[in-house]
């Protein structure tokens, strides 16, 4: 019994400071999510529980081997995290930081893809190619991006800093700095010129299309009033 619970205490011991190494390595990108993420109760809630921040580390050592040329061990350790978070980040791919993926289930971000620092991306999104071409083939999305739920961005473009990529919105073309994109395929719009907020507000994000309709209706109203 006594043998038991020294390697118990070891095991405690060795947990504890598991927990405290990750909660330094990946400082920022847990108060990124405490900051972005109402729901967020605690640190301790986002470093056990999230399974964005689960994803982020795992692809820090994938990437690691990735360096080193290990490509088989990056690989497996990638689809191992893909199996227990629902999230699969090729281990080519460059990640900056600050990035925090929130619920993240059905993300994929493909091997040449370039993330930025403190980008945010809700589930569903694949940052993916659109051909079977080799070299750069996946997007490149700058710093401070917001990326809605189910949207895709495909193919070798540049997503500029500040921007926001609306829920199901397809963008298969480089979008500004300071943008909205919304639609499919995505339609660039610019909120007043002025840095879009992270304020997680999908509802009032600008529809060009719906912009469009509304203006015909008025035109069609007036038309009827003569």
């Amino acid at each position: 019994m006594e043998l038991l619970a020294r390697i118990l205490i070891l095991l405690l011991a060795l947990f504890i400071i598991k927990l405290v190494v990750i909660s330094l390595l990946f400082y920022r990108e847990i108060k990124e999510a405490q900051k972005k993420d109402p729901a967020a109760k605690s640190f301790l809630e986002i470093l056990l529980l999230y399974q964005g921040l689960q994803a982020i580390i795992s692809y820090r050592f994938a990437h690691f081997l990735y360096k080193m040329h290990l490509y088989f061990l990056a690989r497996y350790l990638s689809q191992l995290a893909r199996f227990f978070t629902g999230i699969e980040i090729h281990p080519g791919a460059t990640i900056g930081k600050g990035l925090f993926i929130d619920h993240g289930m059905g993300v994929v971000v493909g091997e040449t893809a370039v993330i930025g620092d403190n980008v945010l991306l809700y589930q569903g999104v694949t940052l993916g190619g659109t051909g079977l071409e080799h070299g750069k083939r996946h997007p490149t999305i700058g710093n401070n991006v917001v990326i809605g739920a189910g949207a895709k961005v495909l193919g070798n473009i540049t997503v500029g800093d500040n921007s926001y990529i609306g829920a199901n919105a397809v963008v298969i073309k480089d979008v500004p700095p300071d943008s909205t994109v919304v639609g499919v395929p995505g339609r660039i719009t610019r909120q007043d010129g002025k840095k879009i907020e992270v304020s997680l507000d999908h509802v009032h994000v600008l529809d060009p299309i719906m912009q469009s309709i509304e203006e015909l209706e008025k035109r069609i109203n007036k038309l009827e009033e003569k």
